[in-house]
């Protein structure tokens, strides 16, 4: 169809010209650390042939000597002074997995200051220190990489930065946390409490001691702001997130949203519209036969809404070392890749170039707009009538209106799934609503998305 003419062709030299290898230095060798070494050490001639050049570990940083040697072996310099690694005239990147955001924010800028590129699986330090990262990285002309910070193993941000830039991007959806996840997937399909799925994810290392940081929210919403930067050419805005995790959610909702026809998932959601921006992670009902809701155990789900693709899905593992490390190398071949490229023609950093970053106003949550999934506790079943009748009264816009199933064993429940409405509307109703005399305890609300 498109014919050009003839031309004659040099022979090509049949091996290119030597290139030096890109010396990293990692700062942090756990979980994530030590499956990027493995990865790094098994495949280095598929990643050396991608990268035009090979990949080499040249100094690591650990608390723990000991550990760290029986990880790299002899041949890697160690040291406990990560400031060590950040400055080192031999290291052209640093590698940053020893999470947290104080010192690590620290390492990262010393590496920056010293023209060195970054890459790093730290989503809690980009969401609070990355307006500063980035700004530092652009004035010194070096690249901060971060895929594995958002969904371990799902290419997500490569795919809003390159995949889809002709896109007008509406929305960004997902399933980011495994630990959240494989909680919720227990509850639904083993019927688990909420207490008793917690401790089997703990017992099986899927939940740290401590889960807080994952089951009210945190990290999801440190996610979902890179998401959302990326998405609409935003800034990181971890202060303007809507977080609610899910230690409030009881069995009995998990049941009687299978019985609507819907599972409850632990959604990230960024939205943006005419009247602004919507940051948004809550437990919400996703229909059961969409592909979200088998999203299931700890993996990861993320979609996308662009004017042009229309809905596109990426899914893929959200926790484990080399999954994570596929990641992080795949940042450390873009790296490479650099080599005599101009700053202003790389790939942003949040997916715009910044002169073409602005602010999109951020909705407050009385101003954000969804269905709504209701439990009412009633004294009676035959009060369902007065129950509905009361909110189209109240002209909450009732679209399926049920009895919760006797054998979920409590006492009569009204089930409620509403048309879409401002939440500052549904808020103000259901204030009402706890005060009607037939309601016999607290009512229970959750957002329905349908993700269309």
């Amino acid at each position: 169809m498109y014919r050009d003419p003839v031309q004659s062709l040099e022979p090509l030299p049949s091996r290119p010209a030597a290139i030096r290898a890109l010396r990293v230095g990692m700062i942090g060798i756990g979980t994530v650390g030590s499956g990027t070494f493995r990865v790094l050490a098994r495949n280095q001639a598929e990643i050396a042939g991608r990268a035009g050049r090979p990949i080499e570990l040249v100094m690591v940083a650990a608390r723990n000597l000991e550990r760290a040697a029986g990880v790299v072996g002899g041949n890697v310099p160690l040291t406990d002074e990560p400031l060590r690694v950040a400055t080192h005239p031999d290291v052209d990147v640093v590698v940053e997995v020893a999470g947290g955001t104080g010192p690590a924010r620290d390492w990262v800028l010393a590496a920056i200051a010293h023209g060195k590129h970054v890459v790093t699986a730290n989503k809690a330090l980009l969401a609070v220190h990355g307006a500063e990262i980035f700004a530092a990285a652009r004035r010194h002309g070096v690249a901060v990489a971060y895929e594995g910070a958002v969904a371990v193993s799902i290419p997500i941000v490569k795919a809003l930065r390159e995949g889809l830039t002709a896109n007008r991007i509406e929305w960004v959806a997902g399933i980011i946390n495994g630990t959240t996840n494989f909680i919720l997937s227990k509850m639904q399909d083993e019927g688990l409490d909420f207490e008793s799925a917690l401790a089997q994810a703990q017992a099986l290392g899927y939940a740290e001691a401590d889960p807080a940081f994952d089951i009210e929210g945190i990290d999801a919403a440190h996610k979902l702001t890179l998401l959302a930067a990326n998405a609409f050419g935003t800034s990181v805005r971890l202060a303007d997130v809507q977080v609610e995790g899910i230690t409030a959610l009881q069995r009995v909702d998990v049941a009687c949203a299978e019985q609507l026809g819907y599972r409850i998932k632990l959604l990230g959601v960024a939205r943006r519209s005419e009247e602004g921006m919507e940051l948004r992670v809550q437990p919400a009902l996703v229909p059961a036969s969409h592909l979200m809701a088998h999203v299931n155990g700890s993996m990861n789900g993320v979609m996308v809404k662009g004017d042009a693709a229309g809905v596109t899905m990426y899914y893929g593992a959200g926790a484990g070392s080399e999954q994570t490390a596929s990641a992080v190398i795949a940042d450390l071949v873009d790296v490479a890749r650099l080599a005599g490229t101009h700053a202003a023609q790389r790939v942003p950093h949040l997916g715009f170039h910044a002169h073409a970053m602005g602010e999109l106003p951020v909705l407050p949550r009385a101003a954000t707009c969804s269905s709504h999934y209701l439990r009412i506790p009633v004294h009676a079943a035959s009060q369902i009538e007065a129950v509905s009748g009361w909110l189209t009264g109240q002209q909450v816009p009732v679209r399926q209106v049920a009895l919760a199933a006797a054998q979920l064993g409590m006492g009569a429940q009204v089930l409620v799934l509403t048309q879409p409405m401002r939440q500052g509307a549904m808020d103000l109703a259901l204030h009402a609503l706890q005060s009607h005399p037939s309601v016999a305890g607290k009512v229970t609300a959750l957002r329905v998305e349908e993700l269309a």
